[in-house]
């Protein structure tokens, strides 16, 4: 069987490689093409071009970029047409992936799935219909999604997602954590900026001005800012104004499973977490660590965005949970001063997230199959005869 992905990001990525691994469990001969990171590189991908050409997020970051994103496109789709794969699986980035997918659809009958579901039920629901039209399956993360995708058209599996499979940090790991950064018994908040630039230049001195004020009496509390590869110069740079004598996790040079560990441990230690909107929420609930989350875009981007996004949450964990109990600073909240009131009220009372961030890991699948198993279940059941 051969299969051809497409990640742009590092949560796909991270689905990918889960996604790779259960596909090589049930079908041993696999052999995989395509585009992704240090994750699906780890189970056998030799990635066409680096995937942090891909992770640009907003209307205004993407324009610079847009005609090497075309490029880019064009490449992908032609690969496709040339290796003639069994399937065409495409995973989030759904700007870069669905195009690759209709110009394949336009010249082949080669059969595309796509993972994680577009978010029709919090903006642009007509999505999901334009989707119908170059895309077979879906593979969806949250276990609400799939009459969304069935509606327009397409067949859709709830899979699960990939962390709430992972391991929990154990009390051995966060020691080791802390010996090896000589952080001691100290206090530790994570800072978490974003995995693109755009994010981390538009976020990072927020974040800064805001645990200011939040560590102003808490002298001895240190920053923890694990980073993705590509971001480790972005992230340090910005750093040097930030207080908390922060530590940058950088997984360079690291073998990838020990960097993934190193993360998980970071984000158990920590007993507050300040995070950009996104998929590490969950990382995050996964480790019952308490988080406040800020996020804001390119001003014309929040323009368009305040439009469009119909839910009153962005969060996933208050999403999967049916809760609001991870608090927000978004868009034009996203200022220091509130974010360092959030903190503080988290901080007053840490263990108020608990239950919600129980039921989300329970209901992404804690306690039964893998996410990525299940997702390769779905994409061989799913397999024309």
């Amino acid at each position: 069987m051969r299969v051809f992905l497409v990640a742009g990001e590092p949560s796909g990525d991270r689905l990918g490689g889960a996604l790779m691994e259960g596909l090589r469990a049930l079908v041993p001969d696999v052999t995989f093409d395509g585009v992704g990171g240090p994750l699906m590189q780890a189970q056998g991908l030799n990635s066409r071009f680096p995937m942090s050409e891909l992770s640009v997020m907003g209307l205004i970051e993407v324009l610079p970029k847009f005609f090497h994103l075309k490029r880019r496109i064009s490449e992908t789709a032609q690969a496709v047409l040339d290796t003639k794969p069994d399937v065409l699986i495409t995973i989030d980035s759904p700007d870069f992936s669905l195009r690759v997918a209709k110009l394949v659809k336009a010249a082949s009958d080669t059969r595309t799935v796509h993972y994680v579901a577009p978010s029709v039920w919090a903006w642009r629901p007509g999505r999901a219909d334009k989707m119908a039209k170059v895309i077979d399956h879906v593979l969806a993360l949250l276990p609400f999604e799939p009459p969304y995708m069935e509606r327009a058209g397409m067949e859709c599996d709830f899979v699960g997602h990939p962390v709430a499979s992972e391991p929990i940090a154990s009390d051995r790991d966060i020691q080791e954590f802390r010996a090896a950064y000589d952080l001691g018994d100290a206090p530790l908040v994570l800072a978490l900026p974003g995995s693109r630039k755009g994010e981390v230049d538009r976020l990072a001195p927020v974040f800064g001005q805001a645990l200011g004020q939040f560590l102003a009496d808490r002298p001895g509390t240190r920053v923890i800012v694990p980073a993705v590869a590509h971001m480790v110069e972005a992230v340090t740079e910005h750093l040097q104004t930030w207080p908390g004598n922060p530590v940058v996790i950088d997984p360079r040079n690291v073998p990838t499973e020990e960097a993934v560990q190193q993360k998980r441990a970071a984000f158990a230690a920590a007993n507050l977490a300040l995070a950009a909107s996104g998929t590490v929420s969950l990382e995050l609930a996964a480790q019952a660590t308490p988080m406040v989350i800020a996020y804001r875009l390119s001003w014309l981007t929040q323009k368009l965005a305040v439009r469009m996004v119909n839910l009153d949450t962005v969060t996933l964990v208050n999403l999967v949970s049916e809760t609001r109990s991870i608090p927000e600073c978004l868009l034009d909240d996203c200022l220091p001063d509130k974010i360092a009131v959030a903190l503080r009220e988290v901080a007053l009372k840490p263990d108020a997230q608990r239950s919600a961030m129980d039921l989300t890991m329970e209901r992404l699948g804690r306690g039964g199959d893998a996410p990525g198993f299940r997702a390769a279940k779905a994409v061989l059941a799913r397999m024309p005869s």
